[in-house]
C-alpha cells in the first residue's frame, strides 16, 4: 500500500475536511500572513525547532504538516548530509514548498498525520509546525510520532497558544479583527483565516500539549513561550531502550 493510500485509510473527519480544503486554498498567501502576523519571526522559531531536533548527518527527519516547507528547508540548510522527509495532506501547500531553493534535496511526500506510512522507529527526529491544532484526534497523531521514533528520538513541535493573563483580551480582539482582514486583504479568503483565528484562540495551552505529549510516552517535555505567549515551541524525546 502507497504511503497515500494508507494515509487515506485514516477516514477523515468533516473538520479533518474542511482543513484540508483551508489549506489546499490559501498555500500561495500562507509564508506572507505569517510573516506579518509574527512581525517577521516566524522563519526564526522555525529555525529554532530545526536546531532543537539537532539531526545529524546520516540521521532522519520527518516534517509533518511541512506546508511550505520552512522547517523542512531550514533543517536542511543546518545538515546537508543528514535524510530530510516532509509531508502534508494538502497537496497545494506540497506544490509550494516543491518550488523553494533547495527543495530538490528533501523528499516532500503526502501523509495524513493521523496514520503515517512509515516503519516503526525509522526516524531519529520528527518536527512539525502548527499541526496539532488542526487534527481531529491529538493523542493519536503524537502516538504516530512516537511510533516512527527511533528509541531516544526527539519531537520539536511549533504551535500557537492562547493568549493568557493581562493581555489576553487586548491579544483576542486584535486577532479576531487583524488576522480576518489579512486574509481578506492578502489572500482574498476572509473565510479561511476566520478559521486560523478561531482554531488558535479556540486551542489548549501549552501545559496541556506537554501533558498530552508526556501521555503519549515522550520523557523530558519542556516548552518555551514565544511573542507575548501566542506561540510556543515544545520538545520531547522518546525514551532509549532499557
Amino acid at each position: 500500500m502507497s504511503t497515500r493510500e494508507q494515509a487515506e485509510a485514516h477516514r477523515m473527519t468533516e473538520r479533518d475536511s474542511r482543513v484540508q480544503g483551508i489549506f489546499n486554498r490559501i498555500n500561495a498567501s500562507y509564508d506572507r500572513i505569517n510573516t506579518l502576523m509574527t512581525l517577521g519571526r516566524h522563519a526564526a522559531w522555525c529555525r529554532e525547532v530545526a536546531r532543537r531536533a539537532a539531526v545529524g548527518p546520516g540521521q532522519r527527519l520527518l516534517d509533518i504538516a511541512t506546508g511550505t516547507g520552512v522547517i523542512a528547508l531550514a533543517a536542511r540548510r543546518r545538515e546537508p548530509r543528514a535524510e530530510i522527509v516532509a509531508v502534508d495532506f494538502s497537496e497545494a501547500m506540497l506544490d509550494s514548498a516543491r518550488q523553494k531553493p533547495g527543495a530538490e534535496t528533501v523528499t516532500w511526500e503526502f501523509a495524513d498525520a493521523h496514520h503515517l506510512g512509515y516503519p516503526d522507529e525509522s526516524f531519529d527526529a520528527v518536527t512539525h509546525g502548527y499541526l496539532l491544532r488542526n487534527v481531529s484526534d491529538i493523542p493519536r497523531v503524537l502516538a504516530e510520532q512516537f511510533r516512527v521514533l527511533r528509541p531516544g528520538g526527539r519531537v520539536v513541535v511549533l504551535e500557537t497558544a492562547p493568549p493568557r493573563g493581562l493581555l489576553r483580551l487586548a491579544l483576542s480582539a486584535g486577532m479576531s479583527v487583524v488576522l480576518p482582514l489579512l486574509g481578506r486583504v492578502v489572500a482574498h479568503d476572509r473565510d479561511a483565516y476566520g478559521y486560523l483565528k478561531d482554531s488558535t484562540l479556540g486551542f489548549i495551552p501549552p501545559v496541556e500539549v506537554a501533558r498530552l505529549m508526556a501521555q503519549a510516552g515522550f520523557q523530558d517535555v519542556g516548552y518555551e513561550t514565544k511573542y507575548l505567549g501566542t506561540n510556543v515551541i515544545l520538545w520531547g524525546r522518546r525514551p532509549e531502550v532499557g
